[in-house]
């Protein structure tokens, strides 16, 4: 059964959390305590989540295939921001590229490309850019968490620091209407910190389903970014932030079908 957006966050939030809470969810989301009782129960029943007084745990061995299943969700987006992202990177340039199901569409988005570098701290971009017209591709160092193949920790910013490259490729998990760009886990935050701190421009791609996220750690902050790249509109806070802070905001709008 395929799952809808706030199943897609639930499962976030439980790689990263471990567990979550009805009530807290309930706050998140905007929905019902009734609506997130369900939710939660179909994740039970298709063996991604544990039941637990109040809410839900982690399944064991089931992370992998949520972010599998992230991967399939809202692909027509992803593949407009995607498109849109490459379309600012010119053969020849120097690419570093984060962990995430939308980076890795821009990866994919990528291959038609010539004489490209390309660095990244995700191991599955190894599979979908092998064989491309590529000038160079390394999978920076580091410890490996097996839910996703990101390459994370501090052996991860040591070796990004040794880059400088034309453009940074970062996805997220959560973006805060006041510019704040956030993820749930501190030694992934690091290496999409360490990517930003040493590209010559910072391109983010996301959709709109993040504003709806809530992480606890910041990123950056979109004056640090130079093109911010969503599927559909933000909330006019954050667009007001763009254009105060001067950043090439595109929306693509794509739609299913």
């Amino acid at each position: 059964m395929p799952l809808n957006e706030r199943q897609e966050l639930i499962l976030e939030g439980l790689r990263h959390e471990g567990e979550v809470e009805v009530d807290a969810l309930s706050k998140q989301l905007g929905v019902t305590t009734q609506t997130v009782r369900r939710d939660l129960s179909e994740l039970c029943d298709q063996g991604l989540a544990l039941r637990m007084h109040g809410g839900a745990k982690r399944a064991p061995s089931t992370t992998a295939r949520a972010y599998e299943d992230r991967r399939l969700n809202n692909m027509a987006d992803k593949q407009s921001v995607a498109s849109a992202a490459a379309q600012l990177i010119p053969d020849g340039a120097s690419v570093a590229i984060n962990i995430g199901t939308t980076t890795e569409q821009v990866a994919e988005a990528l291959r038609l490309h010539k004489d490209l570098m390309v660095v990244s701290n995700n191991m599955n971009i190894i599979s979908i850019l092998r064989g491309t017209r590529l000038k160079s591709l390394s999978v920076i160092g580091g410890e490996v968490r097996l839910s996703d193949g990101a390459v994370i920790g501090e052996d991860a910013v040591a070796a990004i620091n040794q880059y400088k490259v034309d453009f940074a490729v970062i996805g997220t998990s959560s973006i805060d209407s006041d510019g704040s760009v956030l993820d749930f886990d501190p030694r992934e935050v690091a290496v999409a910190r360490a990517i930003i701190a040493n590209a010559r421009q910072k391109i983010l791609v996301a959709d709109v389903s993040k504003f709806d996220v809530a992480a606890p750690y910041r990123i950056c902050n979109i004056a640090n970014l130079d093109h911010i790249i969503l599927n559909a509109p933000p909330p006019a806070a954050f667009t007001e932030a763009a254009r105060v802070g001067n950043i090439n905001l595109i929306i693509t709008e794509a739609h299913n079908g």
